[in-house]
Parts: C-alpha cells; sequence; structure tokens
C-alpha cells in the first residue's frame, strides 16, 4: 500500500528509485575501474612524462581530482555554485604552492628516469607558470599577485574590509599631511606680516590667510601686531566675532566683585576686567562633568546600635529554648537593620550507661537508686531550617515588628538574623560614588548606578549594561521614587550628553519632571500615556536603525561599532526610565506590553536599557513575559507575599520596613540581597540640574540626536480585531448576530466574541 501511495506521489510510469540508484552505483564502479585499469597499464610511459611535465604538482592535481569524484560521487555538485569564490580562491592557491614548487631544483633527485636538477620540482610547466623562463614578471611578484587573489576570493568580506580600512587610514594620513603643510605656510607668513610696519606687497594675500589661522586656532589675532590698514582682515574678523557676541550679550551678567588687600590692611572693591569674546568662548570649552561638590557632604557616622550585644544574647536564649544551639560570632550594624551572624551548633543524641564497681555490681546512691551518666554518642549539625522556621517567635523574643532571615550568607558560613534598628540612618548618594565598588564599575562602564548598602553596611553598586534592564515593585511611600532620582542623578553626574542620552515617562507628573531641560534628555519628559506609547515606538525604531549602522560597519554591538575607525560620529547609550507602569498598562496594556518585551529582548547590543518601576506587582501588569525578559528585579516594601513572589519569585518583601528598604535580585544570584537604597534630595537634584543647564546656555549646542530622534516616524496602529469584516459579512446574511453566534461560526472564544460584539 505505501509502494503504490510513493507510486502514486511521483506519478505513472515512474522509475522507481531503488533503480536509480542502482545504476548510478554501477556506474561509479565501471569509471573507477576504467581509470585504475589505465593507470596500471600505462604506469610506466606515464610517470616519466607526468613527473617531466609538472614534477610534484602531481599529488596537488591527484587531490583535486579526488575532491571533485568525492563531491560527483556524494552528488555535492551545488556547493560550486553556492561557494564558486571558495573554490576559485583554492585553485589559485594550489597554482601558487605549484609554481613555489618549481623555484626549487634540487641535485640528485631522479624518479621515474627524470632528473629535478634540471627540471625542478614543479615540473617544466610550473617553471613555465611562474616565469623561470625569462617570460613575462618575476617569479616573486606572480607568487605574491597570485597569494593576494587566493586571499581575496578566500575571504572576500574581510578583504573589502581591510581594503577600506587602508583607504581610511591613507586618506587620514593625506589629510594630516596637508593640514601641517598648510599651518607652516600660515606661520611663515603671519610671522613676515607682524615684522612688517608698512605697506608691504603681500597685503592681499595676508588677510585672507589671517582669518583662516583664526579658525583654525580658535583665537583672536592679537591687535597690536596688525596694522590699521589692513581694513580687509580687520572687517573679516569682525565678520567672525558678531555672531559669538551677539549670543553673549543676551545672557546675564554675573557682577562678580574682587576684594584686594592694601599694605595699610584697608580693602578696595575692585571690578573685574573684561574679557574679549573670543577668549571667553575658549575657556568655556567642552562640557564638564559637575563636581562632587554639589552632592550632600558625607557626616562621618558609624552604624552603630545601642544594646546589639544584649540582643546577640537575647537571640541566643530564644534559640537555645528551642531546642537549638547556636551562637553569635559575628554583627554587622547596618543603616536600617543590624545583622547577626549566627554558627548553628551540634544536635547531639546521648546514651545512659549505669556506672558499676569493679566488681561489677551497680553503684547505688543513698537513696538505693542505681548511679547514672550521659554518654554522647553522636552529633550532626543543626539543620538551618530549624533555624528558619523559628523567625516570629525570635521577632517575639525581641520586641521587633519582624525579622529576616538569609540563610546562609553568601561567602559565609552562617545564618543571618536581620533585626530592624531603632534608629535608622539615610544613606547619601555621595557616600556611594566615593565608595570604591562604585569607583570600580564606573572605570569600566558608563552605565554604573548607585544602588545603596547591604545589611552589613557595605556599599553596593551595579552596571546597567550587565542587568541589562532593571525591574522595580514597591507601594506608595517605599522609597521607589527615590531610588529612580538616584538612578538618574547618578548617570548624570558620570556622563556628557553625547555618552548617554535619557528617555523619561512620568505618568504622574510630578516625579521625573524636575528633570526638565537637561541636554541629556532625548525629548521632553513624556507625561501623557499617549504621547509614551508613541516614544516607545520611536525607540524601536531607533533600535532597528543602530542595527542597520552596525551591520554596515560590520560590528555585532554599540562598543564594537564606537571604536571603529570607520564611523565619524560614535552612537550615545540611551536608558529609557518608566516610572508607573501600570498606568500604561490599564491604558493600552497590548501595545505597551508587546513595545517593552520587544526592546527587553533586543536592545542590548545597540546601548538601549529599561528601568520600570511599578506601584501594583501584579500578574496582569508584570505579565509572564515582561518579568521573563528582566533579570535583574529590586522589591521595596510590598503589601503581601504574592505581591513578593510576584516580583522576586520568593517571600520576603513584604517583610521590609519602608523608607529605601529594598530587596535587590541580580541576574546571577539565587536569592535576594537585603539593601538600603541612596537617598537623594531636591536640592542635590536641583544642584545638578542647575549646572547642566548652566552648561548647555554657554555651549549652545544643536541637538541632533534629539532631533533625529523626533522625526522617527511612528506607526500607526489599529485596535480593529481582523475578523471584524468577516462579523459584519455574517450580520448582513443572517436575520440577527449575538456574541454565541459569531463564537460557533468564527470559531472564537468568548471573550474574543464579546469585543467583537461591542465594536
Amino acid at each position: 500500500m505505501a509502494k503504490s501511495k510513493a507510486l502514486n506521489r511521483r506519478g505513472k510510469g515512474a522509475v522507481p528509485r531503488s533503480f536509480i540508484s542502482y545504476q548510478w552505483m554501477v556506474l561509479r564502479v565501471v569509471v573507477m575501474a576504467a581509470i585504475i585499469a589505465l593507470i596500471v597499464f600505462f604506469r610506466d610511459a606515464l610517470g616519466s612524462i607526468i613527473f617531466e611535465a609538472i614534477g610534484f604538482g602531481l599529488i596537488l592535481w591527484l587531490a583535486w581530482v579526488g575532491l571533485i569524484i568525492f563531491s560527483i560521487w556524494k552528488r555535492r555538485w551545488r556547493t560550486f555554485l553556492a561557494r564558486w569564490s571558495a573554490w576559485v580562491g583554492t585553485l589559485v592557491l594550489t597554482f601558487t604552492i605549484w609554481g613555489i614548487l618549481s623555484l626549487i631544483q634540487p641535485s640528485g633527485t631522479v624518479i621515474s628516469d627524470v632528473d629535478f636538477s634540471e627540471v625542478s620540482l614543479g615540473g617544466n610547466a610550473g617553471m613555465y607558470l611562474i616565469g623561470n623562463q625569462g617570460v613575462g614578471a618575476p617569479p616573486a611578484l606572480r607568487i605574491t599577485l597570485l597569494i593576494l587573489a587566493g586571499i581575496a576570493l578566500l575571504i572576500p568580506h574581510t578583504s573589502i574590509r581591510f581594503l577600506r580600512l587602508s583607504g581610511y587610514t591613507a586618506r587620514k594620513a593625506g589629510t594630516a599631511f596637508f593640514l601641517s603643510g598648510f599651518r607652516f605656510l600660515t606661520n611663515s607668513v603671519e610671522q613676515l606680516v607682524n615684522k612688517s610696519r608698512g605697506y608691504h606687497p603681500q597685503k592681499w594675500l595676508s588677510a585672507p590667510i589671517l582669518v583662516l589661522t583664526h579658525r583654525l586656532r580658535r583665537r583672536k589675532v592679537p591687535e597690536t601686531d596688525i596694522e590699521t590698514d589692513y581694513s580687509t582682515a580687520k572687517s573679516a574678523m569682525d565678520q567672525i566675532e558678531a555672531p559669538i557676541e551677539k549670543e553673549l550679550r543676551k545672557r546675564p551678567q554675573r557682577q562678580t566683585r574682587f576684594v584686594i588687600e592694601e599694605a595699610e590692611g584697608g580693602e578696595i572693591e575692585q571690578e573685574p576686567k573684561a574679557k574679549s569674546i573670543s577668549t571667553e568662548f575658549e575657556e568655556a570649552g567642552p562640557m564638564q562633568l559637575p563636581s562632587i561638590e554639589v552632592l550632600d557632604k558625607v557626616v562621618d557616622t558609624e552604624f552603630t546600635e545601642a544594646g546589639n550585644e544584649q540582643r546577640a544574647r537575647l537571640i541566643e536564649k530564644a534559640l537555645a529554648s528551642y531546642g537549638v544551639e547556636a551562637r553569635v560570632i559575628q554583627i554587622n550594624p547596618g543603616p536600617s537593620v543590624t545583622q547577626f551572624g549566627v554558627e548553628p551548633g551540634w544536635d547531639r543524641k546521648y546514651k545512659r550507661i549505669v556506672e558499676r564497681d569493679p566488681q561489677g555490681k551497680v553503684k547505688l546512691d543513698k537513696d538505693g537508686n542505681p548511679i547514672e551518666r550521659l554518654e554522647e554518642v553522636s552529633r550532626t549539625r543543626v539543620k538551618v531550617e530549624r533555624i528558619t522556621s523559628l523567625s516570629q517567635n525570635l521577632a517575639l523574643a525581641l520586641a521587633v515588628h519582624s525579622i529576616r532571615i538569609e540563610a546562609p550568607v553568601p561567602g559565609k558560613p552562617l545564618v543571618g538574623i536581620e533585626v530592624p534598628n531603632t534608629d535608622t540612618a539615610l544613606v547619601l548618594l555621595r557616600s556611594v560614588i566615593e565608595s570604591q565598588a562604585f569607583q570600580k564599575i564606573k572605570a569600566k562602564s558608563k552605565l554604573a548606578i548607585a544602588l545603596g548598602k547591604g545589611a552589613a553596611g557595605e556599599a553596593v553598586a551595579a552596571d546597567l549594561a550587565k542587568m541589562p534592564h532593571l525591574l522595580i515593585a514597591g507601594t506608595t511611600g517605599s522609597g521607589k521614587t527615590v531610588f529612580l532620582n538616584s538612578i538618574v542623578s547618578s548617570f548624570l553626574m558620570h556622563n556628557r550628553p553625547q555618552d548617554l542620552r535619557l528617555l523619561l515617562i512620568d505618568p504622574k507628573r510630578v516625579e521625573l519632571v524636575h528633570f526638565e531641560g537637561i541636554p541629556h534628555l532625548l525629548s521632553p519628559v513624556v507625561k501623557e500615556v499617549e504621547k509614551a506609547v508613541d516614544a516607545l515606538r520611536r525607540v524601536i525604531k531607533e533600535m532597528d536603525n543602530r542595527y542597520t549602522q552596525f551591520a554596515a560597519v560590520g560590528v555585532r554591538n554599540i562598543e564594537g561599532y564606537n571604536r571603529s575607525p570607520l564611523i565619524t560620529e560614535p552612537i550615545p547609550h540611551l536608558v529609557v526610565i518608566v516610572d508607573e507602569l501600570n498606568q500604561l498598562m490599564m491604558t493600552a496594556a497590548e501595545v505597551v506590553e508587546a513595545s517593552i518585551c520587544r526592546l527587553a529582548q533586543l536592545s542590548r547590543a545597540t546601548g538601549i536599557h529599561l528601568v520600570v518601576a511599578t506601584q501594583r506587582p501584579s500578574v496582569d501588569v508584570v505579565t509572564g513575559l515582561i518579568k521573563a525578559n528582566f533579570p535583574t528585579r529590586i522589591a521595596f516594601t510590598v503589601p503581601s507575599i504574592m505581591d513578593s513572589r510576584t516580583i522576586l519569585d520568593t517571600g520576603g518583601a513584604e517583610k521590609l520596613l519602608g523608607g529605601g528598604d529594598m530587596l535587590y535580585l541580580p541576574s546571577d544570584v539565587a536569592t535576594p540581597k537585603r539593601l538600603r537604597g541612596c537617598f537623594v534630595s531636591d536640592q542635590e537634584i536641583d544642584r545638578i540640574v542647575k549646572f547642566w543647564l548652566r552648561s548647555q546656555d554657554t555651549l549652545q549646542l544643536e541637538d541632533s540626536v534629539a532631533m533625529a530622534f523626533a522625526s522617527l516616524p511612528v506607526d500607526e496602529t489599529t485596535d480593529e480585531d481582523s475578523l471584524l469584516p468577516a462579523a459584519r459579512r455574517l450580520a448582513k446574511d443572517t436575520s440577527h448576530i449575538s456574541t454565541s453566534l459569531i463564537q460557533r461560526r468564527l470559531h472564537v472564544g468568548y471573550p474574543r466574541a464579546a469585543r467583537i460584539m461591542d465594536s
């Protein structure tokens, strides 16, 4: 039955495949037998002729014949067309090796009556190919050309990239040589003009050269070195300085007064001398980074808590009362909690032994009872589960709201019991930025983030580029928005606009608006939900454009692109910060979820990273797709253990204290780490923003990156269901329409049928 179906598929009268395979096998055997017979019959005659003609090139060409026969045998002739450049390149390199053999003429080597001292190892044909017969180019030139041609055919893409790089290097070298010669000429003419005090025959040439010299050096030529007769040069200088002076006059001038002390002890107030326009513009220079002094100074306070020793004894007594042997060997005070390092003890088993005298009789006490003693038989370590199950009992013994047990502490053979402090301390942003942990990350990455300090008081920082996206959840008042402000402030303290761009989405309209106007913004702070959706679509378009640029240069990520010598302008990193995801999901869940998931999946290589925060970490806001694409998460205080499991896959966030107390779960760690988030005040934010606003006003930069982002097209999508036209036709064909009818006729579920019915 199966054979008849196979014949029907091939058509009537078709030859069976087994018969065709049999014919191919017979043909192969006949061809191989004929070749072997010819070689055996004519081996003596062919030996001398072949060796004299091609020499040891016979080995190369036999390998080629074997390769071709193998390809035909396996029916792989299609590779000749698909990889023709590789085949031709290998053939050219074979000719090169054959030519190199023809340059070698060993004495005393005779094979099949052929003396290779007269012929060479490549034979007569190889000698003619390489040019030893006095014909054509020299042998070395021919070998070099053959090698280059073979390599170019074998690896065409790499060869083209090498040629582009060579051309770019040659152009750079030529440009540098031309500029150095031109500057030497202008310096010589300028010195010649400065020496002259009256009429000079080169006056018609000196003026334009001086103007070009001014543009190259960006400084004003001293007026004392130019005679007033050169009216052409002076008018040209005025045309250069007029626009700059006009822009500077628009800004308010700061009235700075200097105090000079006299010898008699008096003081004289003196107005500062006016600077020239060119000098003031030169001193402004490129954008500088803000000083660390814009942040509040760190007060040298230690995280100490009175009564920690007493608490340690209470913990040991409480555990012992429940039959758990343990002792506190470490006390690590932190900003909000104190971590007690508990070393589990031993779970011992004893055996009662009756004491006997040397005669073997049982010893009795004064009451006539046998004397017994306990002897330890075995002991094992106390299980960690026995300590973690007593969290509520320990909280009762210590008279605190709740405690968190970290078992075990990473890198230590201890169980960490975190007890809230009576008085909490703020973790200032400056204290973490000045720490060694932050500086180590900042030296390697532009996206260093100051997270806060751990339960033991150690500073913790992270690299957003390695996360590569961050998901934050926490209730109102838990410190979520303050933490977002500290992230943005960390970026602004160590990145210029040409290195990093920000896209801030703030549906609450009051949290991120104080960063409005800084030059790092890719667009004004987005407050409307509709504009937020359009902004996410533009970010997706920007991601696709960056991948196109990477493919044109031949790199894989933004680091390789910015290091490539083929580019003229590097592209900055882009960080998208969303303050309230739940408001976006309530308005346009389908579009927002698809956009965020697409960015989270593909944008890492392009230098685009997401920081998304939500107030309500429920499953309809933090969906499975969003959660799967955000491996790094931070949880502040949440209402219930279900919300903690939604964001962290484990409990613990419901026991946090609030006010910046959080659990940090990086992508490479299985258990979350407790931190106290950084605090940045409104005054610090204002000082940082004012610094960048002044820098932007000084340079008057034309933000081409922001204009290019604003000009990206937004693909308008419709919410209309694809089955709506079919439902309309169904309504025309029938006398009535209902949800159940749409379900039966269009084969859809009830929710979709109801949406079609409503529309």
